[in-house]
């Protein structure tokens, strides 16, 4: 998933996946350098981000 799905699926904002994802547990991965750089999730590791992140009742 690129990092506008990501957002998109997470309800959150693009900047904020740029500012907190490594620091939140959730892996991006850069592909290329600089400005030009691409940053992408894997599907499975976003899901099971969601599943850990949910309030147990």
């Amino acid at each position: 998933m690129d990092i506008g799905e990501v957002a998109e699926y997470l309800n959150v904002s693009v900047s904020w996946l740029y500012r907190n994802a490594a620091r939140s547990g959730l892996v991006p991965y850069r592909f290329g350098v600089g400005k030009n750089a691409k940053i992408r999730f894997e599907v499975i590791e976003v899901v099971r981000w969601v599943e850990q992140q949910r309030v147990a009742r």
